[in-house]
């Protein structure tokens, strides 16, 4: 059986470039909308606390139809442009954690942020749903607001350095497990992969080296956890090391 012929029978194309441009920024910009979203809700909070929680939410929703929504999701597109041609990486992926930082700190995206609240506050504040003061005391407070969008993007910056970490650390023993021919230790280790392979960053070493786990994995699974592999096989594994 050739190898294309393995990848096609379980679903996957190692041969397909499964991590581009397009699904690294998609992913970050859902990662960190998600992100900045929350900071702000929290933020709000902090800077109003004498306005009653169902009013503080109307204003947050205000906002959001304002233009907040779709200016997050362009800022950090824009931060994402900027920071990648600044840092280097005019084509191409990124290669890391590291490198998705540095561009997003590097292209602005607090300041993006900054000026887009400045905007949609105005906006709001013109359309009649905010006065004046409420308008005022939300740009004066607004350091708490990019101090939360900060320390959440850090955050979650850290989560996926220990969550990538976690995932290679287990494709390593898969890969011990998988010298020793000792299925039961591979198997252990395939489901801690593919728990967490959902919420790591598509970085292309780490997620081509899952792919062709999957495909080795399930092969061996699927003729009676024998290890007998063909030379097709087995040029498949090559790619592990």
């Amino acid at each position: 059986m050739e190898i294309n012929n393995l990848e096609k029978n379980n679903n996957i194309d190692l041969n397909q470039n499964i991590v581009n441009e397009k699904t690294q920024k998609h992913f970050l910009e859902t990662t960190l909308g998600k992100t900045i979203n929350t900071a702000i809700d929290i933020g709000m909070r902090a800077i109003l606390p004498d306005f009653i929680e169902e009013y503080t939410i109307n204003i947050k929703d205000n906002l959001l139809d304002y233009g907040l929504k779709e200016g997050i999701n362009k800022t950090i597109e824009d931060a994402i442009d900027l920071g990648k041609s600044a840092i280097g990486i005019v084509t191409g992926n990124f290669d890391s954690i590291s490198q998705m930082q540095s561009a997003v700190k590097t292209g602005g995206l607090i300041d993006g942020v900054s000026s887009l609240l400045d905007t949609v506050v105005d906006k709001v504040r013109q359309a009649g749903l905010i006065n004046s003061n409420v308008a005022k005391t939300i740009k004066q407070g607004k350091n708490v607001i990019l101090n939360n969008v900060e320390s959440n993007i850090q955050t979650t910056f850290n989560k996926q350095y220990e969550a990538i970490e976690y995932t290679n650390r287990s494709i390593n023993n898969w890969k011990n497990y998988f010298e020793k021919k000792d299925f039961k230790g591979m198997e252990k280790e395939y489901h801690k992969i593919d728990r967490n392979l959902k919420d790591i960053a598509p970085i292309e070493k780490t997620i081509n080296e899952v792919k062709t786990i999957q495909i080795l994995h399930n092969l061996i699974k699927n003729n009676g956890q024998e290890f007998n592999l063909s030379k097709e096989q087995l040029e498949l594994a090559e790619r592990l090391k």
